[in-house]
């Protein structure tokens, strides 16, 4: 290994792919489901338990740790010059219910990796290297997704995102209180010179062309609302079908149609209906009123617009034959992202130093490099998962290809935080 103290060549540099690995293995932990999968949900005690772990290691590592008044963590590797603006990467900690060991917490675990391995080969930027963990990316206990990295990026107001309940009717100021992680420091944005995030792609895409990495160009749009379409309760026995007023029979007509929507605009378009609540939810009792979770994508802003209105026709027609009442309630709006063209270029050229296999693609899953991005220059890096499965306990990654991703981000911020780019 060339001796970079005194060179200050850093080309042949490579993580340690092992220890990456174990590192994941080891938070996997925290969470374990008995179908090999993870539930480590934002604010929770094993959420807790993930974040004490990697402050540790972080701090074994050398790191002064910080965290803000949203629970976002920031790991700092001091830099030449102070002075200049981080170069941060990470990602989340926490999961889905159901989830797996690698959507999140391999971005974030493959900054920490990078920072051993810099440390391992004396190596020193110029300017300082951060790796971060934001609070609440999955919004699965915590409705709307990336509260965190969204407060800090000026996108929620704190007292909103303290407000949200989870289903027990837990606020989220109490239980980041309650955990320990509610800092003094406002979570707001400060200067970065460059944000990455490697994350698995999450869809099978990758894998399908035998691609090892993804250049991130950008990130779908995605557009989240609650439908709501109320009718009128009656038994389920004496009432004659063509006289009810039924929500279900606006309902299958509005679903159809969405799917027709979104074959018109594939192959990008995404339509996904994941929730739904029913009142009074009676086996032998016609329904009053259904509430739908809807959520469209597509990375065309125009598109995804056209999308929108299509939506609120369809729904308002529909329910005025089935003489239903509805009400289309905005939950959360994320529109399409295009990523700085400069940490997109790092991340290509670290690609074609390194040799890997690569396709430039956008992301149709949502990831706090979204909001990230409209307060610093970001990029976003991906490697492939088995099958496309994620937000799944079958979630899976090999090994090689985890390792080739962390090399790729440790090129791309070394560009960035030498200047090289």
């Amino acid at each position: 290994m060339t001796d970079h103290r005194n060179t200050g060549i850093t080309s042949d540099l490579r993580v340690n792919g092992q220890r990456l690995w174990d590192s994941l293995m080891e938070m996997a932990q925290i969470g374990a489901t008995d179908k090999g999968g993870c539930n480590r949900q934002a604010l929770t005690d094993l959420d807790k338990q993930g974040r004490d772990l990697f402050v540790q290691w972080c701090e074994d590592a050398g790191c002064s740790v910080t965290f803000d008044d949203m629970g976002n963590i920031f790991a700092r590797r001091p830099g030449k010059n102070s002075s200049l603006p981080p170069v941060l990467t990470g990602s989340h900690l926490d999961t889905q219910p159901t989830g797996g060991q690698f959507d999140g917490v391999y971005g974030v675990l493959a900054g920490l990796e990078v920072v051993r391995s810099l440390n391992d080969a004396d190596v020193q930027t110029e300017a300082p290297l951060e790796v971060a963990v934001w609070t609440n990316e999955e919004g699965a206990r915590f409705s709307p997704a990336m509260i965190g990295s969204g407060v800090w990026s000026g996108n929620f107001e704190r007292e909103y995102a303290y407000a949200r309940t989870d289903k027990e009717g837990k606020t989220f100021g109490e239980e980041l209180a309650r955990i320990g992680y509610k800092g003094d420091t406002p979570a707001k944005a400060r200067d970065l010179t460059a944000a990455f995030e490697v994350h698995i792609e999450q869809g099978p895409i990758l894998e399908a062309e035998e691609k090892q990495i993804g250049v991130l160009s950008g990130v779908q749009g995605m557009y989240w609302y609650d439908l709501t379409l109320i009718g009128q309760p009656c038994h389920a026995g004496p009432s004659p079908m063509e006289g009810r007023r039924d929500p279900f029979m606006g309902l299958h007509r509005i679903l159809d149609q969405l799917y027709k929507l979104a074959e018109e605009h594939a192959p990008w378009a995404r339509a996904t209906f994941g929730d739904m609540r029913v009142e009074p939810g009676s086996r032998n009792t016609v329904p009053e009123k259904i509430v739908l979770a809807v959520d469209l994508r597509h990375p065309d802003q125009q598109v995804l617009d056209a999308m929108d209105r299509r939506f609120r026709e369809i729904a308002a027609a529909v329910a005025e034959e089935a003489g239903l009442e509805h009400d289309i309630r905005d939950e959360w709006r994320s529109p399409a992202v295009k990523f700085d063209e400069k940490c997109v270029q790092a991340v290509r050229s670290a690609v074609t130093e390194l040799g890997y296999s690569n396709k430039e693609m956008v992301s149709g899953a949502g990831h706090d490099s979204v909001y990230i991005s409209r307060v610093a220059p970001t990029s976003m890096i991906f490697v492939p998962c088995e099958k496309g499965l994620s937000h799944n306990e079958a979630e899976n990654a090999e090994p090689k290809d985890l390792e080739a991703g962390a090399n790729v981000l440790l090129h791309a911020m070394l560009k960035m935080a030498n200047n090289t780019a």
